[in-house]
């Protein structure tokens, strides 16, 4: 590799790396990043603090102005935003979230060759939701409507510009919980066949028994694209892929790759492990990830 590209990897410069190769981060904004993505100086007095608990221990997380995302763009192609994953853009009555006017503020920062990927709400693809310390069956299930209205006609009506894709993510369901591959499909082709066509659909499935025939052939049917996950309970990214017989089932010709949690450790240990995300963390890493990922960024 020649130096002036590893000097640009060692300072976080993945822009450059490829036409067809778009690196981000899920998420952004961390304060942890100054001296790396964000300059120091330009966020002195307006760090915001917030709490969160995670497992049982609360972490203070250290989050920078929506403006910092005029600094990630110089390093990076595209951001996954995946806080709109916890409510829709609107509310039952048609009335703007807080994570409408969020959205909106990122506008104000984004150039014209900036891309972005919203997780789409759990309140439309979760079997179940997380309320007081409890899962609850979610009423709203695979919603047309709520997908529709609530989320992905404001979505359109603020980001158009920017909008490269929409990541439909289901949680890990425990065997006596989960529906057969074939249950899966059926309620995956009608949701589909009544939501807008759109080339940027993708979805991940964190239960490996659910990564099955039925279920691709019903993603392909659709043009939906099959998001591969390094996460917690799934197999390795190359197994994944050879699940769906190395397809590429997207109609916009995309393949995402999420690099998640390290197999084998839970969301919460992994967050320990990793707060304050300001460094790399022993251990957290998989050689085998970065050269599978590889693998399928070659093949694609």
């Amino acid at each position: 590799m020649p130096d002036q590209q590893v000097s640009n990897l060692e300072y976080f410069q993945f822009r450059d790396l490829h036409p067809n190769v778009f690196m981000g981060t899920a998420s952004d904004r961390y304060a942890g990043w100054i001296g790396q993505i964000y300059s120091g100086q330009r966020y002195a007095g307006n760090i915001n603090r917030r709490s969160k608990k995670i497992g049982g221990k609360t972490f203070v997380e250290e989050v920078l102005p929506v403006e910092s995302v005029e600094e990630y763009f110089r390093h990076f192609r595209i951001l996954e935003l995946d806080f709109t994953f916890y409510r829709p853009l609107l509310d039952k009555d048609g009335k703007a979230t807080q994570n409408l006017h969020v959205l909106r503020a990122y506008t104000q920062y984004l150039n014209k060759t900036d891309r972005l990927i919203l997780k789409v709400p759990q309140a439309v693809f979760a079997k179940k939701l997380w309320q007081k310390g409890t899962h609850i069956e979610n009423e709203e299930y695979l919603n047309p409507e709520v997908f529709t209205r609530q989320f992905y006609e404001p979505a359109l009506g603020v980001l158009a510009a920017w909008l490269d894709g929409f990541i439909f993510e289901q949680e890990y369901q425990r065997k006596q919980d989960r529906p057969s591959p074939k249950t899966l499909a059926n309620e995956l082709d009608n949701f589909f066949s009544s939501v807008p066509k759109d080339t940027r659909y993708h979805v991940e499935i964190r239960t490996d028994a659910l990564l099955a025939d039925p279920v691709f052939n019903v993603l392909e049917k659709h043009g939906v694209g099959q998001v591969l996950s390094h996460w917690t309970w799934l197999p390795q990214l190359s197994r994944q892929f050879a699940m769906s017989a190395k397809r590429f089932l997207n109609k916009g010709k995309q393949c995402m790759i999420r690099l998640m949690t390290p197999r084998g450790i839970r969301y919460e240990d992994a967050y320990a492990k990793a707060h304050p995300f300001s460094a790399i963390v022993d251990g957290m890493v998989d050689p085998q990830m970065i050269d599978e990922t590889v693998d399928i960024m070659r093949t694609a």
